[in-house]
């Protein structure tokens, strides 16, 4: 029996934690680049799941891989053997560089996080992990421990101790932060929560001159990077750098959950049976909804289509921070953009709401655009110009 839209509303505000900036709409249906509400309202969507619908919401390829091992089998731990797990692990290691080819399944970025800070103990049997300001890794306590954000933090501390954080783009102050129990460096290729920092040419190239030269872990988060969302297959591709661990997730699925953890087989191999499982990771339907993310990423190229539309998504923001003062800088690679506003970017968010253009925050004053790699120029015409409408009109008043 179907639900009202109020009543939609009334048993989540009464039963679900309250845990999640709630927005104005109740979602029913996705295609491609747009969703609809219950009422059949329109929205360009630059949420994305945050993220996880890179290759467009509903692909018939991964609806009809899961339609299909939903009929075949649904449940199967780790413990017993599977087609559908060994397909795609030979895909993930088939696109991954040749060195990263061991890999744990797990179901979100988060656990991937968790077991790359663990596999860093283990492999170097050191304590240490320095990680980045403005960095953010999730909300477990392992990944927290690694997080930036006080917001995030103070209610939980204790953490995990022997974090030590240092500015991000600034290799001379990792080096400065190391000592002989530092075990791992953990960093984003472009911070996302963190207001979508790119990092500078020769950062991470630096990074990883100072891992081998001090027999360190380089861990690089491509939670929300990975899979084609800036501009190449994987963001380290860019800098031509390759890590020791990688940690994937968000669009790897198209939506469905799954954590992916992937590192050089002599730094996975140090765990043994039974130090570090997961129930449902590796489960058929997030493996085969994962196999047909990947064979139409590859097939498509849909990195090279995130380039492109990156750049002319990027070049209307551009435009936009030319003629409005409220407008502090753009920021972005491929399809993970950003817009610094000089004030709480709430209100612009609500606004773009009612024009029917759903975007995310990346902290208080910076907008975030993460589409679809199948949404079209004229979609993002619609964007820039409900946008402009929207930052015209805030100019007005604060400028007036």
């Amino acid at each position: 029996m179907s639900m009202s839209r109020d009543e939609i509303v009334r048993v989540e505000d009464e039963f679900l934690a309250k845990v999640y900036h709630k927005r104005g709409i109740v979602v029913d249906r996705g295609k491609d680049a747009l969703i609809w509400d219950v009422n059949g309202k329109e929205y360009i969507d630059c949420m994305a799941g945050f993220g996880t619908a890179f290759i467009g919401h509903s692909n018939p390829k991964v609806v009809e891989a899961v339609k299909r091992q939903l009929e075949k089998l649904i449940a199967c731990h780790g413990s017993l053997y599977l087609e559908a797990r060994a397909q795609l692990l030979k895909r993930i290691v088939g696109i991954l560089p040749k060195t990263l080819n061991k890999v744990f399944l797990s179901n979100s970025g988060a656990e991937a996080v968790e077991l790359a800070l663990k596999l860093s103990r283990k492999f170097t049997g050191k304590k240490e992990i320095i990680a980045m300001m403005r960095g953010y890794h999730g909300k477990t306590m392992g990944a927290l421990s690694a997080t930036w954000n006080q917001k995030y933090r103070v209610a939980f501390e204790p953490l995990i101790p022997k974090i030590r954080f240092v500015p991000f783009g600034k290799a001379e102050k990792v080096r400065e932060a190391i000592t002989q129990d530092t075990a791992a460096i953990i960093v984003e290729p472009v911070q996302g929560e963190g207001g979508v920092y790119v990092a500078p040419d020769g950062y991470l190239k630096e990074l990883r001159e100072i891992a081998d030269e001090k027999g360190l872990i380089l861990i690089f988060d491509e939670i929300q990077t990975g899979f084609g969302r800036t501009g190449k297959l994987f963001a380290f591709e860019h800098w031509n750098i390759t890590p020791d661990i990688i940690c994937l997730a968000k669009p790897a699925a198209s939506g469905i959950p799954i954590g992916i953890t992937a590192s050089k087989k002599e730094i996975m191999d140090t765990l043994g049976v039974g130090e570090h499982s997961s129930t449902f990771g590796g489960n058929p339907i997030a493996c085969a909804a994962a196999s047909a993310t990947i064979d139409v990423l590859v097939e498509g190229k849909l990195w090279e289509k995130a380039a492109k539309l990156g750049e002319y998504f990027i070049g209307g923001l551009r435009k936009l921070a030319e003629k409005y003062r409220v407008v502090r800088e753009v920021r972005g690679l491929g399809l993970m953009l950003g817009m610094e506003l000089r004030f709480d970017v709430l209100d612009v968010m609500e606004k773009m709401l009612e024009k029917g253009v759903l975007i995310l925050n990346a902290g208080r004053n910076t907008l975030r655009f993460l589409p679809p790699c199948v949404i079209t120029e004229k979609q993002i015409d619609k964007v820039i110009e409900s946008l402009n409408e929207v930052l015209k009109e805030k100019e007005a008043k604060i400028f007036k």
